[in-house]
């Protein structure tokens, strides 16, 4: 369990699903249903929904067409947003605030960019004492070969892999398809 103290609940985070982040991410379709699925159920569990949206002056202006979180996900006025300007969902943002605020330490983390955002908000969310279950089939990346980099396919394959085992003293991690997901039992 965390090593957060009075943090015995649970929250379903979705990372940087905007419209330009995903739109020519690997199976992009089947992994924003993946989320609706998920924020369904979240709701329907009273299970906390955060929403995490990604802004850069350069190339994703906020307030723009491409920054907007995607048309197939709706976030409710209720549920909050953050705010973030580096990979790390934690970094100089109110996400901490968010989540103590709701007395969350149990994550389930999906979204966009596996390679960058996702990892990235993975270790922050361990490195707090939070724990992190990855949902295995809810997260995404582009594609980046032609750069070096693996293709998306094992880009998302690895990085499942490396977190379903991932272990820190008093703080859990893993991977769980949405299929599995019980909200009901989470926390």
């Amino acid at each position: 369990m965390t090593t957060l103290t009075d943090r015995p609940n649970a929250a379903l985070i979705v990372i940087d699903v905007q419209n330009n982040i995903v739109a020519e991410a690997h199976d992009r379709d089947q992994v924003v249903a993946n989320i609706a699925t998920l924020v369904d159920r979240a709701r329907e569990s009273g299970v906390p929904v955060v929403w995490v949206q990604h802004s850069s002056d350069e190339h994703l202006p906020r307030g723009t067409e491409g920054w907007q979180f995607v048309k197939e996900l709706v976030q409710r006025t209720a549920e909050p947003v953050v705010h973030k300007r580096w990979a790390d969902s934690f970094e100089e943002t109110d996400l901490e605030r968010v989540l103590a605020d709701r007395g969350i330490g149990h994550l389930w983390v999906t979204g966009a960019q596996t390679d960058e955002c996702i990892r990235s908000t993975l270790h922050g969310a361990i490195a707090r004492g939070y724990d992190a279950t990855l949902v295995s089939d809810a997260h995404t990346t582009e594609d980046t070969s032609e750069y070096g980099a693996p293709t998306p396919d094992k880009v998302i394959a690895h990085t499942n892999l490396y977190w379903q085992y991932h272990r820190a003293p008093g703080r859990t991690a893993g991977t769980q398809p949405t299929a599995e997901v019980n909200f009901k039992i989470a926390g």
